[in-house]
Formats: structure tokens, sequence, C-alpha cells
């Protein structure tokens, strides 16, 4: 049976295009998610049709994902990382 520490995620490191590697919170990936699918509500991936809100879009992600492709050459991904053992 997996340990259940498997699954906490409390820190994500998140990786952008011509950007330092970022540690941050879900929380702080959640509002990051939210923010850039504000901006794509006319360009989004098509799992994420299905959502009525911004919010339920970005859990989805958080949930079920690790990278988002924003453009042509420009992508985020993210990973839940556990900083100490």
């Amino acid at each position: 049976m997996p340990d259940p520490l498997m699954y906490q995620q409390e820190t994500f490191v998140v990786l952008e295009p011509n950007q330092p590697e970022q540690f941050v919170t879900p929380l702080e990936l959640l509002e990051k998610l939210k923010e850039i699918l504000s901006q794509r509500q006319q360009d989004l991936p098509r799992e994420l049709h299905k959502f009525e809100s911004i919010e339920a879009q970005a859990q989805h992600l958080l949930d079920t994902s690790c990278e988002l492709d924003l453009e042509p050459g420009q992508y985020l991904h993210w990973y839940a990382v556990r900083l100490e053992k």
C-alpha cells in the first residue's frame, strides 16, 4: 500500500521558458493557473470546456495535469516536490 506521504502536495516547482524555477504552494499555483486561464478563455484546452468557472478549470489542471501549453514554444510545467524528509 502506498505511503500517504506520496500524495501530499505541499510544494510545487514551476518551470517556464526563460524564467528561473519557482517553488510555490498549491494555493499560489492555483492563483497562477487562474490568472493564465482568465486571459485564455477563447483558447482553452478541450478538457477544460466542461467547467463553468475559471476556479474549476484551474483546480482540474492542478489535480490532473502537470503542464499547460500557452502558445507555440511557450509552456508552464509544474511538479509536486518534497523539500524535506
